[in-house]
C-alpha cells in the first residue's frame, strides 16, 4: 500500500471504530497478530485485544471522539496527532466517574502492512485529563 493509503486506513479506523465504538469491523483494519506497544512493552493483542482496548476506553468515556489534527507517514509508519474529547463516566485508574469533560491530546503511532494495522502505540497527555477531573491538583503554596 502507498503512504496515502496507509494514512487513509488509520483515519478510517479512528472514524469507523474508535469514534463510534462499533468494533464489529475491527478485522478490516487490524491484523490477527497486531502488537500493542507501551514504551518497551510489546503485547500481541490481535483483533480481540484491540476490540477490548477500544471498548475499555469507551466504557470510561462513552462519548469519546477523536479529532485528527494531522498525520505524517513514512513507509509503513503512520503518526497521527489527535485531540480526544469525552466525558468521564466510567472508572479510570481506580478513579470513580466524575461526569466531567476531558480533553486529551496525543499521538498514535501505527505500522500498516498488507492493508492492516500490525502495530499500535503512542503517547497521550494524561496529566491534563487528571487535572480536569480533579484527580490531581497543582501545588500552589510554594
Amino acid at each position: 500500500m502507498s503512504i496515502t493509503e496507509n494514512k487513509q486506513l488509520v483515519r478510517r479506523f479512528i472514524e469507523a471504530i474508535v469514534n463510534t465504538g462499533d468494533v464489529s469491523a475491527m478485522a478490516e483494519y487490524v491484523s490477527d497478530d497486531c502488537v500493542e506497544t507501551d514504551g518497551k512493552v510489546r503485547i500481541v493483542s490481535g483483533v480481540g485485544g484491540m476490540r477490548q482496548h477500544v471498548l475499555g476506553v469507551r466504557a470510561t468515556y462513552p462519548d469519546l471522539h477523536l479529532t485528527i489534527e494531522r498525520q505524517i507517514a513514512e513507509g509503513e509508519w503512520v503518526v497521527t496527532q489527535i485531540t480526544a474529547r469525552g466525558t468521564h463516566r466510567g472508572e479510570w485508574l481506580g478513579i470513580a466517574p466524575t461526569g466531567l469533560p476531558v480533553v486529551i491530546t496525543g499521538v498514535n503511532v501505527d505500522r500498516v502492512v498488507g492493508g492492516r494495522i500490525v502495530e499500535h502505540g503512542g503517547a497521550a497527555n494524561m496529566l491534563d485529563a487528571l487535572l480536569e477531573i480533579g484527580a490531581v491538583r497543582p501545588v500552589t503554596d510554594r
